[in-house]
């Protein structure tokens, strides 16, 4: 009797399983619209007492929908689950696309580990305001993880169902406590619109503030993570990209600047200071009833535990694009045979998150700072390396092949959120102290970058190490799907007709 394999190394993942709506739901619920308002906004203007997070978010959406051009134009022609590495791959070469790998491993894992702080002292501190329970935030983002790792194994479209429930629930509430604060000014003293001020975009908060608004945008980009599952990639994953910005874009903005309305400008740095993630529900409380106010909160949680899917998922593929092209162990490249999941790169990110929680718990570090906004923007930066790189490496491409794309998508709109995209890197890593809240003379403005550095070199060093000892495996580095029976070629056309 032959063997039994409950899992498979497979070429591809699952098939056809996601259209537009269900990629929206994803990569928003990774960006997570309460979480970037609640969260993100309220400890953005707290740490970095910059009062331009509103005008920051918009600022940042504008940028975005001018990388996405280019973006866009190269999911057209590459599907694979590897996304900024594969692009990169094809523009840039093999060496630089494994050296974002590693980066863009580092960036997720980052971003999807440091919401567990968040979320953990958010649930704790509800379950202990509403139902006298004392629990310890570790706890709660413990349970969350063990939640995440049994959902992580399952069929991709029905994780998209539970993410589109949330999804919708939270943009309502966000747009009704939006409305009721803009209806109910500070002292009534009328609409303020000073927050939007291009001022506040001038000094030396700039960089803090605008890399908290990528932190908020992070996951958009993740459409061409789930391109090889979509039923049509060359239509859903653009529509799904300029959707993904425009609603995360005009949300954030909205909210964060709806907010400094019922606070006051000259008051929203203080009152984030005092208040932290409750600021949002505890301005609208005394306007709404209290079941609305708690379903706020619920949704709230919901909207942590959704983004916390969401990248672990983005997380998994990444590895598991590496592991199929054996850049990383083929053990990655496996996928359960029940639900086409990425099983192996699931469980391994769920392994990581575990020790780096463990880590914190014992160092005694806060939650919220330490493991959120930290953790948060060290992804944020280097999401922001990853766009920048891919830029550059979509104009690369193009210049190397026969297309009838026109040059605004090819040339001129990636050339020009390149320039953008790293006015605005240069700026963030200048002020990462900022940033991080921290003196400007401490190590950790500076360590914090140099990770990525790091992870660049160790990926540079790994990519000329397979080159010399496995040449097999270097040819097939950026094929996706190909590369398990590719012949030794370079991965990028030259050029062929469109």
């Amino acid at each position: 009797m032959p063997r039994h394999h409950p899992d498979t190394v497979s070429a591809v993942l699952a098939r056809g399983r996601l259209g537009i709506p269900a990629v929206v739901f994803f990569v928003v619920a990774a960006a997570a619209p309460l979480t970037a308002v609640a969260g993100g906004a309220t400890t953005g203007y707290a740490v970095t007492g910059v009062l331009g997070i509103p005008l920051a978010y918009l600022v940042v959406a504008a940028v975005l929908a001018l990388f996405a051009v280019g973006y866009v134009a190269m999911s057209r022609r590459i599907v694979n689950a590897g996304a900024f590495y594969t692009y990169v791959t094809r523009g840039l070469g093999r060496p630089a696309g494994v050296a974002a790998a590693i980066v863009a491993l580092l960036a997720y894992n980052s971003m999807q580990i440091g919401l567990y702080g968040v979320f953990g002292a958010v649930l704790s501190r509800f379950l202990n305001d509403r139902f006298g329970m004392d629990t310890s935030w570790w706890l709660c983002a413990v349970i969350a993880c063990a939640v995440i790792a049994v959902l992580g194994l399952l069929r991709i479209d029905l994780n998209g169902k539970v993410l589109a429930v949330l999804l919708i629930a939270e943009c309502v509430i966000a747009l009704v406590y939006d409305a009721v604060m803009v209806a109910r000014p500070v002292n009534d003293l009328g609409v303020s619109f000073d927050t939007l001020a291009p001022d506040n975009l001038i000094g030396p908060g700039i960089g803090a503030a605008l890399v908290t608004g990528i932190a908020g945008f992070v996951g958009f980009e993740g459409t061409t993570v789930f391109a090889e599952e979509t039923k049509d990639p060359k239509r859903t994953v653009p529509r799904a990209t300029y959707i993904a910005v425009a609603v995360t874009g005009l949300l954030y903005g909205l909210s964060a600047w709806a907010m400094s309305v019922a606070t006051g400008p000259d008051q929203i740095v203080a009152a984030a200071q005092t208040e932290g993630t409750d600021l949002i529900f505890n301005l609208v409380a005394p306007h709404l009833t209290s079941s609305l106010v708690t379903l706020g909160r619920w949704l709230f949680i919901t909207s942590l535990f959704a983004a916390l899917l969401s990248f672990h998922h983005t997380v998994a593929r990444y590895a598991f694009a590496l592991g199929r092209e054996r850049v990383l162990p083929s053990v990655l490249g496996r996928t359960s045979r029940r639900t086409g999941a990425p099983k192996a790169g699931s469980i391994l990110q769920t392994a990581l998150a575990l020790v780096v929680l463990t880590g914190y718990v014992l160092a005694d570090a806060d939650p919220i700072v330490h493991l959120f906004f930290w953790l948060t923007s060290l992804g944020a930066l280097g999401v922001l390396i990853l766009m920048t790189a891919t830029s550059v490496a979509v104009v690369s491409y193009f210049t190397r092949i026969a297309h009838r794309d026109g040059m605004w998508r090819t040339a001129l709109a990636p050339f020009l959120s390149a320039l953008a995209l790293g006015a605005i890197l240069a700026v963030t890593v200048e002020q990462f102290d900022t940033l991080l809240g921290v003196d400007p003379t401490s190590p950790l403005r500076w360590l914090f970058p140099a990770s990525y550095a790091l992870a660049a070199a160790t990926g540079l060093a790994w990519a000329f190490t397979l080159r010399a000892a496995r040449p097999d495996v270097y040819q097939t580095i950026g094929l996706g799907a190909d590369s398990a029976t590719a012949p030794l070629r370079t991965p990028d056309p030259v050029r062929q007709p469109a």
